[in-house]
């Protein structure tokens, strides 16, 4: 939030004061940079804020970050708008340094987390040699490491009501009647990310993918496999364990 954007003088009073207090507050919290890997169902989503306001972390989510870097028409989204245009992939120099940008801003002054990047080992390599750059190193990789088996259950038993957002398992979260809405009787659906086909090939792109990156710091030693398979406050339990 630069002064250019935001008149301080226009802010509320209180919004400030919270804002000092959480600065004075993380002023003492160690500097952590985090990478997050894990599948789609792995619990991921909702341990990432709860680590972002406990270590006072800038969430870093790569796909967000180039859709700002091109709305904000900055150097580099200029270029990576280019890319997408022609339909060509960005490159990884471009990603790395909407990175290096992003690491400026005061909300990452006491480090990041970093979602769905590096995907590969030369991506990994690249994020390395800009944090030296920088002075610094990722301090710890949180792998999310869960059973297959364990995640197809917990993903292929998810239905929805569709005009109210309401969610049910057909194991942990059972509608009264099966497949009908608790509230308005409607049928519930299911989405078509959460089929088990779809899951199964998701899954095997994301295996053959990560494991390389997951190898490769494994080799620096900074990997922790976090066990996925838990209730969300046991995981977090976990990983305040792992980072304190």
């Amino acid at each position: 939030m630069s002064t250019s954007s935001v008149n301080l003088e226009d802010v509320p009073s209180e919004s400030l004061m919270s804002e000092l207090l959480r600065r004075m507050r993380c002023s003492s919290k160690p500097d952590k940079r985090l990478i997050l890997i894990g599948p789609p169902g792995s619990g991921k989503g909702t341990q990432s804020p709860i680590i972002k306001d406990e270590y006072c972390l800038c969430h870093l989510a790569t796909g967000d970050m180039l859709r700002a870097a091109v709305a904000a028409k900055t150097p580099l989204g200029i270029k990576a708008k280019e890319a997408m245009d022609k339909g060509e992939l960005v490159s990884d120099d471009l990603v790395v340094g909407i990175i290096d940008e992003a690491l400026k801003k005061p909300s990452c002054q006491k480090g990041f987390i970093l979602d769905g990047f590096p995907r590969t080992v030369v991506q990994a390599e690249k994020l390395d040699v800009m944090l030296q750059n920088r002075g610094t190193k990722v301090d710890k990789v949180l792998n999310f490491a869960i059973d297959d088996a364990i995640l197809e259950e917990r993903i292929t038993g998810r239905w929805i009501h569709p005009a109210s957002g309401r969610s049910y398992h057909t194991k942990f979260a059972p509608p009264k009647v099966p497949g009908i809405d608790d509230v308005t009787g409607e049928p519930l659906i299911q989405r078509k990310d959460d089929t088990a086909a779809v899951l199964k090939s998701r899954l095997e792109a994301f295996h053959r993918q990560t494991e390389p990156v997951i190898d490769y710091y494994a080799k620096k030693g900074n990997v922790v496999n976090l066990p996925a398979e838990k209730p969300p406050q046991a995981v977090t339990a976990e990983v305040k364990k792992v980072l304190s």
